[in-house]
């Protein structure tokens, strides 16, 4: 049994002894096909009793292709490192409040609020507010476990197959002070549109190690013109341990046969089908193909990476507003940290790369007097002047 503490008086930032015990459950890992993905979307868009715990437990089993997980991973990292600050309402950065986010919390909760792009909602539950010196913080944050989270009805349950009525309401009272929602009420995430992809490619690798093992290996024939029982029985047994020896001691008139599989259409049926599956799910994830596998041109590459790019500016768009209309406030007005007329924003700073620095420097230097304080701060290199270059005059040229 997993403890959640969601209930805590406004005045305290510690924990209390007031807990909902969510009666969590292993969840079995059995195979999965396209008639239960079907099933379970159903059950979840049921509008008299909405249940999604069937569709859960099949996206956690598409989440273990390697394809699909690293392309989530690769569209999430690209928000993730993106620079922030805390600005005031006259657009000013404020170091000292931006310190508050800049911690592990703030990274847990960016994480899991991105997770919702895939799962669909999330409700996400902040930790207790601590203080070191000046800044306070949340101790952490967690998900709140999604079999028993019905968004429909804004309940959390302490069994997922609790009637609804049973469930504790979390969008109000005091649940409210604690949870951050992620995503549309109704959004099952894009989980749902590739998991048909990611069961096909399953089933295909395995129709494929299966399609190995029957024609993959030569088979070897023995013919023999013995009767007797025990040499035919010693024979078998040489035959069997062949693959591993590569030779054989057999009785005289006894015929060795290696006969070669002549099938070699597996690539086209099997190989081409994963391909397939793996460049649908990253249409539907990063919006292009070209950024996780080998492109074909440069030019091609530049145009899927401003695809992807976009897609990013989405995800960072959703995280603002998160952070923006529900995050600041509750901090605000349930945890009275100083945030008022603050709000987030995305350091939207132009990345150069070193050799653009470069040259950028060289320009502005051929032209303008710079501080020697900035390449100093820059590059932490102590600067004591400008260095005089004498060059001798050349012997008997103004002669």
């Amino acid at each position: 049994m997993n403890l959640i503490n969601l209930l805590r008086p406004k005045s305290t930032a510690t924990k209390k002894s007031t807990v909902i015990q969510l009666e969590q459950q292993t969840q079995l890992l059995a195979k999965k096909d396209i008639g239960d993905w079907r099933k379970a979307w159903q059950q979840a868009i049921d509008i008299e009793n909405p249940r999604r715990s069937s569709l859960y437990a099949i996206y956690l089993d598409t989440l273990i292709d390697n394809h699909l997980s690293g392309s989530i991973e690769q569209r999430k990292a690209m928000t993730l490192q993106k620079a922030f600050n805390i600005k005031n309402k006259d657009g000013e950065d404020l170091p000292d409040l931006t310190a508050i986010f800049e911690r592990t919390w703030f990274k847990d909760l960016m994480s899991l609020a991105l997770d919702s792009r895939f799962w669909g909602h999330s409700l996400i539950q902040l930790g207790d507010v601590r203080q070191v010196g000046n800044i306070r913080y949340f101790a952490d944050v967690q998900l709140v476990p999604r079999h028993h989270v019905v968004p429909e009805y804004g309940v959390i349950l302490n069994n997922p197959s609790d009637d609804i009525k049973q469930g504790y309401p979390y969008r109000e009272g005091d649940l409210a002070k604690w949870c951050i929602e992620a995503g549309s009420r109704y959004d099952l995430g894009l989980l749902l549109k590739v998991t048909p992809q990611a069961i096909s490619k399953k089933y295909m690798l395995t129709f494929w190690d299966q399609f190995g093992e029957v024609f993959g290996m030569p088979i070897r024939i023995a013919k023999t013109i013995s009767r007797d029982e025990n040499e035919r029985r010693r024979i078998f047994n040489m035959l069997e341990k062949m693959g591993a020896k590569a030779y054989g001691v057999f009785q005289e008139g006894t015929e060795i046969e290696i006969k070669e599989t002549s099938r070699g259409d597996a690539y086209n049926v099997y190989d081409k089908r994963i391909d397939r599956a793996n460049s649908e799910m990253s249409k539907v994830i990063l919006g292009q193909t070209m950024t996780l596998e080998d492109g074909s041109s440069k030019a091609q590459g530049e145009v899927h990476l401003d695809v992807l790019k976009n897609i990013v500016n989405r995800d960072a768009d959703f995280i603002r507003d998160i952070v923006n209309g529900t995050l600041i406030p509750l901090m605000i007005e349930q945890h009275g940290f100083a945030l008022s007329g603050c709000s987030f924003e995305w350091d939207e700073a132009v990345d150069y790369t070193p050799e653009e620095q470069v040259r950028i420097e060289e320009m502005i230097c051929s032209q303008f007097d710079i501080d020697p304080e900035y390449f100093q701060q820059k590059y932490s290199i102590p600067i004591t002047g400008k260095k005089v270059t004498n060059v001798p005059p050349m012997k008997g040229f103004f002669d």
